[in-house]
């Protein structure tokens, strides 16, 4: 029976039920309505305040039922403080207050506040920033210095960093009023029947699924607007697909690739949301009419191993000097590539600027 109270100074049995059960499994399972996860299981066992029988065992251990397990303390994580690392960096644009960059899908825009000082911490763009820029604005603290705005790992693209903290203050404001034009560039399955369109979606996280956003309707939901226009139509021995140019008035997690799945084109090689994460010839695959003559020769498959999302464009009024900022970054040649194969001859240069 759990003893009412805090988390710290608490003593339980082990019903019978509990035998066979992992240490750490067993407590996070029991406490995890309060937050108690595994790995904060793991922080109270390296701490030494949490004890079985009073002694300290490892989270491996194997419970037989009826142990007295004590918890002591608080689980306290070392906080995280971002380091220099020295990863090459393409930078836009720079002065004395801000830098733009070009951020390369794969690489995480800071680590997460729950995570370790580990190989976790390592490889983000704040540890690139650090190293190329020394100082950077402090409002994000010692995790997130310099970051104003965020793009997911897996999406390329321009992004601001703030170099001090007035710069940083007033690109926030930029961000919350809206003064900020964003402007992406997104491959989406399926023929988008507009040349055009408004999707004005509140965002908010999937109940079911905490790693999803969700633009289903709720309490919770934030308000999300994005503008789609159409830059070309492919129809390929792949199937078909779009080419969009979208530009956001808001900046809520996975928004372009929630929305533009709300209206059942998911962004390609977008798994969470829908997006195929392979392609197939099936112009290919349909003249392989025999079992026999598919394992003889498949039919080509396409991989992207990332979203076909990119931030294009910013367009936005100094912080300080208050000159106007038009910055573009093309599309990466993991990008251009994917559509000269998609297509089976290369694009031209004005349609995927």
């Amino acid at each position: 029976m759990v003893e009412a109270g805090a988390v710290t100074d608490r003593t339980f049995d082990v019903p019978p039920e509990g035998a066979g059960q992992r240490l750490d499994q067993f407590v996070a399972g029991l406490l995890g309505a309060e937050g108690i996860s595994r790995s904060r299981v793991q922080l109270l066992l390296d701490q030494g305040d949490l004890l079985v029988n009073d002694k300290h065992e490892k989270a491996s251990f194997r419970l037989r039922g009826g142990e007295r397990i004590a918890i002591t303390g608080e689980p306290h994580p070392v906080p995280l403080k971002a380091t220099a690392e020295d990863i090459p960096l393409d930078v836009v644009f720079e002065d004395k207050d801000l830098a733009v960059v070009n951020k390369p899908a794969g690489m995480m825009v800071h680590a997460g506040a729950g995570q370790t000082q580990s190989a976790r911490n390592e490889g983000t763009l704040v540890n690139a920033l650090l190293y190329r820029f020394k100082a950077l604005s402090s409002t994000g603290g010692d995790l997130r210095p310099g970051i104003v705005h965020r793009l997911d790992k897996d999406t390329s693209g321009l992004i601001v960093v703030a170099k001090n903290d007035r710069a940083h203050a007033a690109l926030g404001a930029m961000f919350s009023e809206r003064k900020m034009k964003k402007t992406y560039i997104a491959l989406v399955q399926g023929a988008v029947e507009k040349q055009r369109g408004t999707i004005n979606a509140g965002v908010s996280r999937d109940p079911m699924r905490r790693t999803r956003m969700t633009a289903k309707p709720n309490e919770n939901a934030r308000t999300a607007v994005s503008h789609y226009e159409v830059v070309r139509r492919l129809a390929t021995r792949f199937g078909k697909f779009t080419l969009v140019q979208v530009r956001i008035e808001t900046g809520r997690t996975h928004q372009i690739r929630v929305h533009m799945a709300s209206i059942g084109h998911p962004v390609v090689g977008d798994s969470l949301y829908g997006g195929a994460g392979q392609l197939t010839d099936q112009v290919a695959a349909q003249a392989a009419t025999s079992r026999a003559a598919r394992r003889r020769s498949g039919p080509e498959v396409l991989r992207l191993g990332r979203n076909f999302l990119h931030a294009a464009k910013l367009e936005f009024e100094h912080p300080i000097s208050r000159k106007t900022l038009l910055l573009e970054a093309p599309l990466p040649p993991e990008l251009v590539g994917f559509l000269e194969r998609l297509e089976g001859e290369p694009p031209s240069p004005k349609k995927v600027k």
